[in-house]
């Protein structure tokens, strides 16, 4: 009697039936093809209405190597209280974690674009049809392509965008920043080398679009940041949500092609490492030019090259003074750019990603070409010859420059993740050809012996130390990577920069100086023309 009570006792619900269990073991079979999907990613259930909306949000298809650019690669400001438990992610770990990712992205590429033995056996034995929950679980990442999803812009389109911004920025970078040279360079300065207004400006734009979240924020992104914090409230304590969304955040500026314009572009140009090295060595050679702010007694005013003579100790001090002050000044502007942008973050707007896709990127690109060609077109029959060698031979050769440098730096930044190798060798070759530039600008040349080569021959000199040097050499970034490498790579970054452009000022400017020394130009050379007031 007691076995058959049992028997016919109910079964307890704790016990899985045959149907779940043959459900569990279709799942567990379901779900090694799913899982490659899912790994490393959160997941949430996407809706019809996500689908939707992010098929019709305007993206970029972002090149593999614009994962090297360094101006937004680590924000500039971390949490104090981030350096007790852990240190932040330096420029070189997230370079590194890009290569990586870009290796293995070729790696897929290439397996996918095999047709072997193991395509035949996939095929042989496809994977089972998803259900519709396991359509669910699927991440939103990766959706079902809807038929009304808008593509992509094509890798060429963004690359033609980007190249037309940066075009367009460098003309503006370079008129801002012999505009500020001309602006600051008065009797009685207290800082006799203007350029160091420029970088301090530029370097302060520069922190401002790095920490900013809100111009280049994807208001679709907000949902999937919600459900990630409320997966890692029940983790151990590990990295800020906030943190990590900037992270991603700077990640996806490197796709947009108005981003890079704004900081590699106008950033870039609007800064020079060339000219600063060049002031550098004026100072330490006692030819550095400054505003004369007294009273001369004779009618003819003294010659820009005619200088006290002075103890070889004060012209060292006056070159700690230059690099001191650009060092320190260019930091400066960087941290307060990024503190700017956490203080103006309610009020900042967001820039509609998809109104500049439709309407902005295709007028840049008339615009950066237009305006490149219209200089060319001023340098070869100028209207009057007064702007024509102190700006519009700089605005001819100001986009090579700067496109050297950008092609420059997603080429060789990559190499070395601890020295940023692609900024490094930019702006030791333009220091050498500023320094080149200069010596021939200022001793006589050619059969008839002019200075220069004569006017037309020193106006095109100038336009390339302005133009093509100024944008070639960059600052801001400089001091980003700086910024964002860990302390002793930081320190020696700096110092291995400054020591070469230095050493390369003494070899090239310092032979001719020493040897048959400098003469007056027959142009104007630009601010260095206010020096009598």
């Amino acid at each position: 009697m007691a076995e058959a009570s049992s028997s016919r006792r109910p079964r307890d619900d704790s016990s899985p039936s045959d149907d779940e269990r043959k459900i569990s073991e279709a799942s567990s079979r379901r779900r090694p093809h799913y899982a490659g999907q899912r790994v490393g990613h959160s997941t949430r259930p996407s809706t019809a209405g996500s689908r939707t909306s992010r098929g019709k949000r305007a993206s970029y298809q972002q090149p593999e190597d614009y994962g090297s650019l360094d101006e937004d690669a680590i924000p500039p400001l971390t949490k104090p209280d981030d350096w007790k438990t852990q240190h932040p992610p330096s420029l070189r770990e997230d370079r590194t974690r890009n290569s990586r990712s870009t290796s293995k992205s070729k790696v897929r590429r290439r397996v996918s674009g095999h047709h072997g033995e193991d395509e035949l056996a996939g095929a042989a034995s496809p994977p089972p049809v998803p259900t519709s929950r396991d359509r669910e679980s699927r991440r939103p990442e990766e959706p079902a392509r809807d038929k009304d999803e808008t593509p992509k812009t094509s890798r060429f389109l963004t690359e033609l965008c980007t190249i037309s911004y940066l075009i367009f920025f460098a003309i503006l970078g370079t008129l801002a920043r012999l505009g500020v040279q001309w602006i600051v360079f008065y009797p009685g300065t207290p800082i006799v080398t203007p350029v160091i207004w420029p970088n301090f400006g530029a370097s302060l734009i520069l922190g401002f679009l790095m920490e900013d979240e809100n111009m280049f924020r994807d208001p679709s992104q907000s949902s999937r940041d919600v459900f990630l914090g409320e997966r890692l409230r029940d983790l151990k304590p590990g990295p800020d949500l906030k943190e990590l969304n900037k992270a991603e955040a700077a990640k996806r500026k490197k796709a947009i092609p108005l981003y890079i314009g704004l900081a590699t572009g106008l950033c870039g140009s609007f800064t020079s490492f060339s000219s600063f090295a060049r002031d550098a060595f004026l100072a330490l050679s006692n030819d550095l030019p400054t505003p004369i702010d007294h009273r001369y007694t004779n009618a003819v005013p003294p010659p820009v090259s005619s200088t006290v003579s002075r103890n070889g100790g004060y012209s060292f001090e006056a070159f700690l003074h230059v690099v001191v002050a650009t060092i320190a000044l260019s930091l400066g502007g960087y941290i307060a750019g990024a503190q700017i942008a956490v203080f103006a973050h309610p009020i900042i707007p967001r820039i509609h990603r998809r109104f500049v896709q439709k309407f902005v990127d295709p007028a840049v690109v008339f615009l950066g070409f237009g305006c490149w060609l219209g200089a060319v077109f001023l340098a070869i029959w100028p209207p009057a010859n007064a702007w024509r060698g102190e700006v519009v031979f700089a605005l001819v050769f100001a986009p090579i420059g700067c496109l050297l440098r950008f092609y420059a730096s997603l080429k060789l930044n990559s190499l070395v993740p601890s020295f940023p190798l692609g900024t490094f060798a930019v702006n030791m070759l333009g220091t050498a050809i500023e320094g080149m530039c200069y010596d021939i600008q200022h001793v006589r040349v050619g059969v008839m012996g002019r200075v220069g080569g004569g006017m037309v021959g020193c106006q095109i000199l100038q336009g390339v130390q302005d133009g093509f040097c100024g944008c070639l050499t960059t600052i801001s970034t400089w001091v980003a990577e700086i910024n964002g490498l860990k302390r002793k790579h930081g320190w020696a970054y700096a110092f291995g920069s400054v020591f070469g452009g230095l050493c390369l000022m003494v070899i090239v400017m310092g032979s001719v100086r020493w040897s048959v020394g400098f003469s007056t130009p027959v142009c104007d050379t630009g601010y260095t023309s206010k020096v009598h007031g």
